[in-house]
């Protein structure tokens, strides 16, 4: 291991490409987006291993499934699959495990189960929470699915992850809004959100090329999952990410369509100072202005090539506008300062 002045948090990602599960879900082909056409349970410690060996001292190390449904995988793989990362968290190497599943592969015979390992968060997609847009998908699990997993869950102690996507068909930005909403009153303590990408071979892309479907622009996309972002900062949600890896076959002949940008999370994030400056500074005529937001935020409320901060200077007349931190602050917040 390398040595580090500062801890990170990093996931080991294990892919199981969909493996334990039988829909096809219009959207999804996780042997495009994980670039793994197969899976050999024997190579995981290997990949373990690989990982662990680029990793600093001190870093927090969890080993994640992720790809497939894990808890609808073979139940002898699965067993197998913990038992293999369980014996890296007895020796001290990584700190514990967690999954993704879907919501209607949730059962408290399952979440016992899990229990019986060091398995701290277990991520659900959700996606959505209408039943409209669940059937336009072909999801084939209903909102009450997603309620009856995040409330088995967490009364077997795990830190729950909500997955959603935002621009899936028959969805509107209020869908996905209420989504948010959702992940925040089931309990999640973590969110991913996903703007909809079109990759070949799915049934999303036999929908765009028929005409039944018209992926998301990058501003739409942008506003959109800003709005659900929103919701899930404010009701205290840890976003983990938004859009998909850079890793995950963005840039090859694989990816069809829809809002592939490689700084879609940070366009969102900016997207939300803008709007909260704008706000804080609706009464404003000209003037000299200082806005302060959290520790690291600045670079974001600037916004990509000074965006933000130049469009806010036109806007009210500015003679200038400037961007300060202040540790008192923290989520979305900003305070205005105007000479």
């Amino acid at each position: 291991m390398k040595k580090s002045d500062k801890m990170r948090h990093i996931n080991i990602p294990v892919f199981i490409p969909h493996l334990g599960c039988p829909h096809d879900c219009v959207f999804c082909n996780q042997r495009v987006i994980s670039g793994k056409d197969s899976f050999d349970p024997k190579t995981v410690g290997e990949t373990i291993e690989a990982a662990l060996s680029t990793v600093s001292d001190g870093d927090e190390c969890e080993i994640a499934f992720f790809g497939g449904s894990f808890t609808g995988i073979d139940r002898d793989l699965m067993v197998y699959l913990l038992d293999v990362a369980e014996k890296y968290v007895k020796l001290g190497k990584v700190t514990g495990i967690r999954c993704s599943t879907r919501p209607d592969y949730i059962s408290e015979e399952l979440a016992e189960l899990l229990s019986r390992y060091s398995v701290g968060t277990v991520e659900l997609g959700i996606q959505s929470m209408s039943s409209r847009v669940l059937t336009s998908a072909s999801r084939g699990h209903t909102p009450e699915d997603s309620e009856k997993a995040c409330r088995i869950l967490r009364a077997y102690g795990f830190t729950v992850g909500g997955q959603m996507m935002t621009g899936l068909p028959s969805s509107s930005s209020e869908d996905e809004v209420e989504c948010a909403r959702a992940i925040v009153r089931l309990g999640c303590r973590e969110a991913r959100v996903y703007p909809t990408l079109v990759f070949a071979g799915t049934g999303l892309e036999k929908m765009m090329l028929d005409g039944l479907y018209r992926p998301m622009t990058l501003d739409e996309a942008v506003e959109r999952t800003a709005a659900a972002v929103r919701v899930l900062s404010e009701g205290g949600v840890k976003l983990l990410r938004i859009g998909l890896c850079e890793s995950e076959n963005l840039h090859s002949a694989r990816f069809s369509a829809g809002p592939n940008h490689p700084a879609i999370g940070e366009l969102c994030v900016s997207r939300i100072f803008y709007e909260n400056i704008d706000a804080a500074l609706s009464n404003t005529e000209g003037g000299r202005v200082t806005v302060y937001v959290p520790i690291g935020a600045i670079s974001k409320a600037v916004g990509q090539r000074r965006s933000n901060a130049e469009k806010l200077k036109r806007k009210y007349g500015l003679d200038a506008i400037s961007f300060r931190e202040d540790a008192l602050l923290s989520g979305f917040c900003v305070r205005t300062e105007i000479k």
